[in-house]
């Protein structure tokens, strides 16, 4: 149950916090996540859910193209929700929207539960209707190791192109504040506004 009390700690917190001020849930985010027993008590969670609940956490989840994303908690009425991503080896990472330089239509906040990665952030050029990225520029290179904390909001570019084998990481994501993520590929200069599905249903019929 230390689990469940410490996620559900975490959630209670954040539904007090004014969602639209990303920096104060990353402040709370950053101080619930230092604590030393964390990784037991996801743990443990991950041990004792119910045959129910494990479904859910399935039908909710997902394969990238570097990771599993495994999706914890979900509440609809939540303004947030609760993420283990699980890096595959490195030798089985596939070309895609991870090795490119991207944001993403949310915001979030993010801790290293074991493992490292080499984290990029970039500069990037925009044409004058935000669609199309014309150039990026490398402003931060380094290395993140276990326990570190960080934010990225959703109109911040970054890279991760390696992670040491059994990487893990623990995030909360705010609901989408964009339509679209942009990707930009450094070696060929071709940028790419990413649609999600959801936001093309209304559209289906018309393209019939």
């Amino acid at each position: 149950m230390r689990t469940r009390s410490a996620l559900a700690e975490l959630a209670g917190e954040l539904r007090t916090v004014d969602q639209a001020d990303w920096a104060a849930v990353s402040g709370r985010f950053t101080e619930w996540a230092c604590r030393d027993e964390l990784r037991d008590e996801l743990r443990h969670h991950l041990r004792t859910l119910s045959g129910e609940v494990a479904a859910a956490v399935i039908s909710r989840s997902r394969e990238t193209t570097t990771h599993f994303a495994w999706c914890l908690l979900n509440q609809p009425g939540d303004k947030f929700s609760f993420w283990l991503h699980e890096y595959k080896p490195q030798r089985d990472w596939r070309i895609g929207y991870a090795d490119s330089i991207h944001n993403h239509r949310y915001h979030f906040c993010t801790t290293i539960l074991r493992g490292s990665y080499v984290h990029e952030r970039f500069d990037a050029e925009m044409d004058t209707n935000g669609l199309v990225i014309k150039s990026a520029t490398m402003v931060h290179s380094g290395v993140c190791e276990t326990g570190e904390a960080g934010t990225m909001f959703s109109e911040q570019f970054h890279r991760i192109p390696k992670a040491a084998d059994g990487t893990m990481t623990f995030l909360v994501k705010s609901r989408p504040v964009r339509g679209w993520s942009l990707s930009f590929d450094p070696a060929t200069s071709v940028s790419r506004r990413h649609v999600p599905v959801e936001e093309r249903l209304g559209h289906l019929a018309d393209r019939l």
